[in-house]
């Protein structure tokens, strides 16, 4: 009898042994599970993506997974843009814009709108317009039109994008030119105030660390406040490589900016490890360089990363990071342009068919090394 009690005991320690230690072991991997981007900085600042129409759909079940785990804001890569959602003067294509937005809100994320006003990707029917009033008219159209739709279900829009030059002059855009000055930014942000009273505002433009373009935007802002128009934010859109710009340069820039009583956002974050052309600056979607096809020298990574690549870049996005956790107090948003490397446009831009490895997920959907150091600098922050 006692031999039997004892064995009973014997048994029964070993089951609460060892469901002690699967429940332990479940516990590791359930935190293991949860750790995210978007938590992992939660306080700091919102961590978004931009989306491809396919992941607007959701054709991909494993991105949907990955974008609702990573990220808390949405910004669609081409479908809010004038050539895809007004491309007649009488049509509007609401279909995958209505699905962006429901995609947004039925994931509880920031939802950006991008973009109102901007001088590429414009239908072709806006650019044979000959007279000012006539564009005044289509502008108003537009805005009262999209961003009226979207009237408390977007929560930011980049209302004007890319209206400065690199030494922060007027770019000599449709807008610019019909106009005859830069009061078209003016129209542009009044209509999106009174049709979207609700969203945040935002000027949104590329190389915004440099000297003579962060001047630029200080007037433009400085400019629509004097006159009592609303503006809530500057993008300062980074494609940067992992040789520049400096720290300093993107530092100051933030400095300047949130010194202007506006929030900082980084729209549209990706570093490329790849050679450019030396005479490329900016990133102007019309700038291509075909001569450059199929030189292995300016694609030397087709059969993925070197070692010293990819230490070059994690060195970069640690640095970059660092400095966002720095100034968090100013920066609101930092979006990945793109969820994985074979959707970046950099594949592409500014040769075409290259092999770029700019993001944080590979293009297999999983976290890269790069991503583990970006979620270890939180944790070290703690």
């Amino acid at each position: 009898m006692f031999n039997k009690i004892n064995s009973t005991l014997l048994l029964f320690s070993i089951c609460f042994l060892s469901c002690k230690e699967a429940k332990k072991e479940n516990t590791i991997q359930n935190q293991e599970i949860e750790i995210s981007l978007k938590k992992s900085y939660n306080g700091d600042f919102l961590i978004g993506t931009a989306l491809n129409t396919g992941q607007i759909k959701e054709v991909d079940a494993k991105q949907t997974t990955l974008i609702t785990k990573e990220f808390n804001a949405i910004t669609p890569e081409n479908d809010l843009k004038w050539e895809q959602i007004h491309p007649e003067k009488d049509t509007y294509n609401f279909e995958v814009s209505d699905a962006y937005v429901a995609f947004g809100k039925k994931n509880n994320m920031h939802v950006v709108g991008h973009t109102l006003l901007w001088h590429s990707q414009l239908a072709p029917w806006v650019n044979e317009i000959k007279n000012k009033d006539t564009l005044v008219n289509q502008i108003t159209k537009h805005i009262n039109t999209i961003a009226g739709r979207y009237k408390g279900k977007i929560d930011s829009w980049d209302v004007v994008n890319e209206a400065l030059n690199e030494d922060g002059t007027p770019r000599e855009s449709i807008f610019y030119k019909l106009f005859g000055d830069e009061s078209y930014l003016e129209l542009a942000f009044k209509l999106a105030a009174k049709a979207a009273p609700d969203a945040e505002l935002v000027y949104n433009d590329y190389n915004l660390w440099k000297p003579a373009k962060r001047e630029g935007v200080i007037r433009v802002v400085k400019n629509l406040q004097a006159k009592g128009i609303k503006i809530d934010g500057v993008g300062m859109q980074a494609h940067w490589s992992i040789e520049g710009p400096s720290i300093e340069d993107i530092e100051n820039s933030i400095i300047a900016y949130s010194d202007l009583g506006v929030k900082v956002m980084f729209t549209e974050l990706d570093v490329t490890a790849l050679p450019n052309p030396w005479e490329l600056d900016g990133a102007a979607v019309e700038q291509s360089y075909e001569r450059y096809e199929g030189d292995p020298k300016m694609d030397p990574y087709v059969d993925g990363l070197t070692e010293e690549a990819k230490q070059k870049i994690a060195k970069r996005y640690e640095d970059i990071f660092n400095l966002f956790l720095k100034h968090k107090d100013k920066i609101s948003r930092v979006t990945f342009w793109g969820v994985n490397d074979g959707q970046s446009w950099l594949n592409d831009w500014p040769i075409n068919g290259r092999t770029n490895y700019p993001l944080l997920f590979g293009r297999d959907n999983k976290p890269k090394e790069v991503y583990n150091n970006v979620i270890a600098l939180k944790n070290k922050a703690k």
